[in-house]
């Protein structure tokens, strides 16, 4: 990533790309084109060979294989192999993004995820108006596969940030381990290392002619047993080769490695692509021992629950009743037509062009109290929406410049009450616009805090007219 790239906004890419090549498991020849996309739209994969050209987003819910890989599924359509081209757009930073593929698989290349990082640098990279919502743990989520015997864990961390460990009780490869401090050294640390997979693992792929896209150059062999002249022969005429030997420190006549620990890093490179299936962008701190694609995934889905959990946790308003308003009452009753007792805003305490967060403290004499459960008061739920609508108000008039204004509903949808607001409470009221004013056509989403947890949210549309 270069200097002047924005971590807190989001990206696409600059021009559409494409690339060619075959799928390591399905043999077949896929061309990949990568098209920019819109904020929010995230990354998604699209077959375009297949009737009505489904779209598969990369979501680890619509993971249905993982067993050479990972493949995302939509009804009939799939995409298998994800995860190196997943890598390769966190790596570099890639939000929204759209891969159009004429075939069932990505193309492997060289079993890394460098190809896809020279395709996208190709593209470029283009930074976009919204902001990146990142999400920070809180606390430490831990994953264990005792059949595996994996053990994964996030912590709480600055940065995003991953270490994994493998050991497959192998003389050739031994204990390795591999780091990522920051995703800016991703490109050259951890992009060109490639796939790997153990002899006696490629024999019973060969067997059942799972492999049919295998070529010498894009997997690294790791020759974990004795081979005979016979196995040898065979192996050659699988790979399309005159000859295949055995590098002395027992690997198939490989190219070098790249580096000493590449299956340490190349399985990093697939945490990289399997977690970006969470489709939050995070912040943590990974260690994963001796992961896979089966944990990593179900890793991603746990870490996925906790976000959502507690994703409006981490948007909520701090109120300090010791900080001076924004906006006291009196600028309010400038702004807004309402009066007591429908005047149910008392002050706002953050305003930005897109934001505004009022406070309301309710108390027993609310006018309404009086006959709405006397014996057991409970807010009404329409006034709650009327007092983010009056929030919303303010945010859509301040945006307008000079002149008097009003504004009037004009659609309320996806309402829910979450908890009951009673006297004593004090609701945040935060509005935020879902798009830019256009013709005076307000959208904005809207929501009551009460104690720190979502008390009731709504999509309100409203209609700012001049006053006469």
């Amino acid at each position: 990533m270069n200097a002047t790239f924005n971590p807190d906004k989001q990206h696409t890419l600059s021009s559409k790309v494409t690339i060619s090549g075959t799928g390591l498991h399905t043999g077949v020849l896929v061309d990949m084109t990568l098209i920019p996309a819109n904020p929010g739209f995230g990354i998604q994969f699209q077959r375009v060979d297949l009737p009505n050209k489904p779209i598969i987003k990369a979501d680890c819910d619509l993971v249905t294989d993982t067993s050479r890989g990972t493949t995302l599924q939509v009804g009939d359509a799939k995409v298998s192999t994800v995860e190196h081209i997943l890598a390769a757009l966190v790596g570099k930073g890639i939000d929204n993004v759209l891969a159009e593929l004429n075939g069932p698989e990505i193309p492997i290349m060289d079993g890394s995820s460098e190809p896809f990082i020279e395709l996208i640098e190709e593209a470029g990279v283009s930074e976009q108006e919204a902001a990146k919502s990142w999400y920070s743990l809180d606390e430490n989520i831990y994953h264990y596969d005792e059949v595996k015997r994996v053990e994964m864990v996030a912590l709480p961390s600055m940065e995003y940030q991953i270490t994994t460990l493998i050991d497959f009780n192998s003389p050739v490869l031994g204990t390795q381990h591999a780091g990522l401090k920051s995703m800016r050294e991703f490109k050259t640390e951890i992009a060109p290392c490639r796939t790997f997979c153990f002899l006696h693992e490629l024999e019973m792929l060969l067997d059942n002619n799972l492999v049919k896209g295998g070529d010498i150059n894009n997997a690294i062999v790791v020759v974990d047993k004795p081979v005979t002249e016979e196995e040898m022969k065979r192996l050659a005429k699988a790979f399309k080769r005159e000859k295949i030997e055995i590098k002395s420190e027992g690997y198939l006549n490989n190219l070098e490695l790249r580096f000493p620990n590449e299956p340490a890093r190349h399985k990093l490179l697939d945490v990289v692509g399997d977690l970006a299936l969470i489709g939050y962008p995070i912040k943590a701190r990974i260690i994963a021992n001796r992961p896979g694609h089966s944990t990593n995934v179900d890793f991603a889905k746990k870490i996925k629950q906790y976000i959502k959990k507690n994703k409006h946790v981490k948007d909520v308003p701090v109120y300090d009743a010791s900080q001076p308003p924004v906006f006291d009452l009196q600028h309010i009753e400038k702004t807004l037509p309402h009066r007591y007792p429908f005047l149910l805003v008392d002050k706002i305490i953050e305003l930005t062009d897109t934001k505004i967060v009022g406070v309301k403290n309710v108390t027993f004499n609310e006018q309404f109290f009086q006959g709405h459960f006397p014996g057991n008061p409970v807010m009404p739920g329409v006034l709650q929406i009327e007092a983010l609508a009056q929030t919303g108000g303010i945010l859509a008039i301040n945006a307008m410049g000079d002149g008097k204004y009003d504004t009037y509903f004009l659609k309320i949808d996806n309402c829910k009450f979450k908890q009951k607001v009673v006297p004593g409470d004090t609701m945040l009221l935060k509005m935020e616009l879902a798009s830019p004013i256009r013709r005076g056509i307000c959208e904005m989403k809207g929501t009551v805090y009460v104690g720190g947890k979502v008390a009731t949210e709504a999509d309100l549309v409203a209609q700012i007219v001049k006053s006469k």
